[in-house]
């Protein structure tokens, strides 16, 4: 595996700060939000520099009871050739379930839930890998995550979960060691023993975060700093295998770029500490894929995602054997993101309500699941607003209008007469 060296995810907020920064070998980009015939010119200056960048995926949904997409499958596989990468991450996750498999309506969690450490899931995953493997130009790794959430009757530890994985796969792995803390305050799991029972051969790389505890909860927000019992588990994982690639992740609440360089510091001596380079053998190749059906597994994994998805998300039952406090926790996690990352893809929307943005978003969010995407969820939460009647003033009402008019047609408005009739229409239509 190429050695990586010490990165940093690369985000627009932080873009400069990273380019001037020493001593960074590589960046992680979020795929999703890098567009291949236009990449931002600091990712160009770091590639012309030689410094790696590696697409990172959020949204394709492995663990999912479906197929892979073949869209994503090819942005992803753009992407990675627009930049020039060795490998493409993504996750051990599903985003969302539903469908025809499962005769119901389509929902999207909009963040990364666990998959059931279970046989079935296990075969719909080896299967979903094979095929995203196939489609990519490069090495595929897939990243461990965190979960608030444990489902019941699993029939693995985590360790063993993804040691066969990789091994029926040949899949590199991308080991979060935040996620393994996250976990052992969550779910009562050992990193030790998720670490011992890990294919460490496999590693393709390592991913560092910070997050914070909450009634006895920890968060991974991705938005503080990294604590020490994370550089605790690097520490331990390098005494084991000298990690190809160790990356620090923040997403949001950007600290100065010397607070950013003191944590790599950190991070470097953690992995100093656990006695780094060590050798291992080469990864085997995986095994012949199997030839029995997954149809049977991909429904019952899909009937049991979705039964969760739709408590997280539509207020439905919880499912038998699920923590019920939990579930309310992770709903609330999930209804926090949607409000945020709405905010961020329509910046808009907070300023024109206000103060009151947050609270409306959260209470539209309980009655109406995502079905598909962050920006089709701001333009349904804005006309849901105005088909409500709940906003006050005439300047909101005019102003979130004139937003939804604009974005909500197949293209931007437009100033011909007929086109402005139309629009006119349209208006009196919502007054109603």
């Amino acid at each position: 595996m190429e050695r990586l060296g010490t990165g940093i995810g690369w985000r627009p907020e932080i873009a400069d700060a990273v380019e001037n920064m020493p001593g960074i070998d590589w960046v992680e980009a979020v795929a999703e939000n890098v567009c291949p015939g236009h990449l931002p010119e600091s990712l160009r200056r770091l590639r012309e520099r030689g410094v790696t960048v590696v697409p990172h995926g959020v949204s394709l949904g492995l663990g999912g009871a479906d197929r892979p997409d073949a869209g994503r499958l090819l942005a992803l596989a753009e992407r990675a050739e627009a930049l020039g990468s060795p490998l493409v991450t993504e996750h051990i996750a599903f985003v969302r379930a539903g469908g025809p498999l499962t005769a119901s309506a389509r929902l999207e969690a909009g963040h990364l839930l666990p998959v059931p450490r279970t046989r079935d899931a296990l075969d719909v995953l080896c299967e979903n890998i094979r095929i995203a493997q196939d489609a990519l130009p490069v090495p595929l790794a897939v990243e461990n995550i965190a979960a608030l959430i444990a489902w019941p009757g699993e029939e693995m530890t985590e360790g063993q979960f993804l040691y066969e994985l990789a091994d029926r796969t040949g899949v590199r792995l991308l080991i979060d060691v935040a996620n393994l803390h996250t976990n052992h305050v969550n779910r009562g799991e050992d990193p030790a023993e998720a670490l011992a029972e890990l294919p460490l051969e496999a590693i393709a790389y390592v991913h560092v975060a910070g997050g914070f505890e909450r009634d006895g909860v920890w968060h991974d927000s991705h938005a503080h700093p990294v604590p020490r019992p994370v550089l605790d588990i690097l520490t331990e994982l390098a005494s084991r295998v000298s990690p190809p690639g160790v990356l620090l992740e923040r997403d949001e609440n950007f600290p100065e770029p010397a607070e950013l360089e003191g944590e790599l510091v950190a991070i470097r001596e953690a992995v100093e500490k656990g006695g780094g380079a060590r050798a291992t053998g080469a990864w085997r190749a995986a095994a012949e894929p199997s030839s029995v059906s997954t149809e049977p597994a991909r429904q019952r994994v899909g009937f049991a995602q979705t039964a969760l998805l739709s408590a997280l998300v539509a207020g439905t039952p919880a499912p038998e054997g699920f923590d019920r406090v939990r579930l309310g926790v992770q709903a609330r996690a999930l209804a926090g993101k949607r409000a945020d990352v709405v905010a961020k893809v329509a910046p808009e929307l907070p300023v024109i309500l206000g103060a009151g943005y947050r609270a409306a978003f959260l209470a539209y969010a309980q009655g109406a699941p995502m079905t598909d995407g962050y920006r089709r969820d701001a333009l349904d939460f804005a006309e849901h607003l105005l088909l409500g009647g709940e906003l006050e003033g005439a300047r909101v009402r005019r102003e979130l209008r004139e937003w939804w008019l604009e974005r909500s047609g197949p293209a931007p408005r437009s100033r011909r007469p007929g086109v402005r009739l139309a629009r006119a229409t349209r208006r009196a239509l919502l007054r109603r």
